[in-house]
């Protein structure tokens, strides 16, 4: 291990994260729920199963170079915070600490509220329950997750990894139903729709947005960079695997639905992996399987976006950019328990507050911001610190950062466009943190005037 990784363990953090869990963290993030509750909403803007597959495509290739472009920052700076991290030796203190609040307030809180809320909503399907019945199964889905985190790294990632096997598992299976009882034929009719392939650029954008809810987690890995034992080799390769199988059984998923579905048919549910085993089994068994699947795959992406994100609440802390309580680490445990408590009360509050669809667009407006930023860091950092040891550098550059970064910027005017509300609401959150900014910036130059020594006088 490098003298750097020894620094960045030795601020009370473990490391004790293998590639096998890093590559478990990634692929077990992100597959949640987008890829059973998103693909209605796809096909009601794409018409044809060509777009539609092209759509997924786009949204795994923009995953993929922004994985390998964190890979170079990370090796670079193998310590606890991430994007936070790339943010500020990139442009500066400010946008770090804007992007730390942001995730706080919104992208990261917002999405364990959004997988809260689709929990809730399956297990409605399994379980009659009233409207309030339904938000509490929500709010006690991350008050769990929040506690198993609490006891420490080794407890969060030995349930994770749990949970990403029995995911992978009963994916295999759905896969295998539905490919046994589709047919191709039905497949091929879907390709290409019988009025011609008419492409749409805001369509093609509003449907880009959920998929790229469903790939959202493909970058939490980054955060706990100072808990991977062979960061500089294994942060990059945890984030370039584990994205590649998520994009794979992306793909798989999405043949096998139009294998059993049209198009038609997928545009007007909203579950589509229940109707489609339903219409290949037609077994009530099969469906309430499905149903089973789902829950354990979005308590496992919740339980990946819980473990990771006070890390970087827990750097800015350290770095005297936030409330020095969140920055204090468990005695017994050695986690960053209150930023743990913190972070799930506020995402339990927010699964109270808004809609599953409002919740992913203000969750990709405002992260797609800061993801744009920080990959477009490679190039800055290329620029003013050609110096830098960088044990792995990203393939394709600068076209790859380049156009991750030109795409970032399209999804944004998308995101924009079609919910110019959520985008205003998105931004006045995040400018709020200046203040706040502004607040720990002055404590921290009060602090270090205090700590300099004093000239004696003469």
């Amino acid at each position: 291990m490098s003298p750097t990784e020894d620094r960045a363990g030795a601020s009370g953090l473990l490391r004790e994260l293998r590639l096998r869990d890093a590559i478990a963290i990634v692929a077990g993030t992100i597959i949640g729920s987008g890829i059973f509750l998103v693909p209605g909403n796809i096909a009601g803007q794409l018409r044809s199963f060509s777009a539609v597959i092209l759509v997924w495509i786009t949204g795994g290739l923009l995953s993929l170079f922004g994985a390998l472009a964190l890979g170079e920052l990370g090796a670079a700076f193998p310590k606890a915070g991430g994007i936070y991290v790339y943010l500020r030796q990139a442009y500066g203190k400010s946008v770090g600490f804007l992007y730390g609040w942001a995730l706080l307030a919104l992208i990261h809180s917002g999405s364990i509220a959004t997988l809260a809320v689709a929990f809730r909503i399956y297990v409605a399907q399994i379980v009659p329950l009233t409207g309030a019945q339904q938000k509490m199964v929500g709010v006690l889905c991350v008050l769990v997750l929040t506690g198993v985190n609490c006891l420490g790294l080794r407890s969060g990632k030995n349930v994770h990894n749990l949970l990403t096997i029995a995911k992978y598992l009963g994916l295999a299976v759905m896969l295998g139903l539905l490919f046994y009882g589709g047919h191709l034929h039905s497949l091929k009719s879907s390709v290409w729709p019988p009025n011609g392939f008419s492409f749409a650029p805001r369509s093609f954008g509003i449907a880009l947005i959920a998929v790229l809810w469903a790939y959202e987690g493909w970058h939490v890995l980054s955060f706990m960079t100072g808990e991977i034992k062979h960061s500089q080799r294994d942060l990059p390769r945890g984030l370039f695997y584990g994205t590649l199988i998520v994009a794979a059984t992306y793909l798989l998923a999405n043949v096998a639905y139009y294998s059993v579905l049209t198009n038609t048919q997928v545009a007007h549910t909203q579950r589509v992996a229940a109707a489609a085993i339903q219409l290949a089994t037609g077994n009530t068994a099969a469906t309430a399987f499905i149903s089973l699947l789902i829950l354990v795959s979005i308590v496992g992406a919740t339980n990946g976006m819980i473990l990771s994100g006070p890390r970087v609440y827990y750097a800015m802390a350290e770095e005297g950019l936030f409330f020095p309580i969140f920055g204090k680490i468990s005695a017994r445990f050695r986690a960053p328990m209150f930023a743990i408590i913190v972070q799930g009360l506020w995402a339990a509050g927010l699964t109270l507050l808004g809609s599953f669809q409002e919740l992913f667009t203000y969750v990709v407006f405002v992260g797609w911001i800061f993801y744009g930023l920080a990959v477009a860091g490679v190039i800055v950092l290329r620029v003013r610190r050609p110096e830098l040891d960088r044990p792995f550098r990203v393939p394709g550059y600068p076209w790859l950062p380049a156009l991750f970064t030109i795409a970032a910027l399209g999804i944004i005017v998308s995101a924009v466009l079609s919910s110019p509300v959520h985008a205003l609401f998105g931004a006045v959150l995040v400018l709020s943190g200046l203040p706040l900014y502004a607040l720990f910036v002055t404590r921290l130059k009060s602090k270090r005037a205090n700590a300099a020594p004093k000239t004696a006088p003469e």
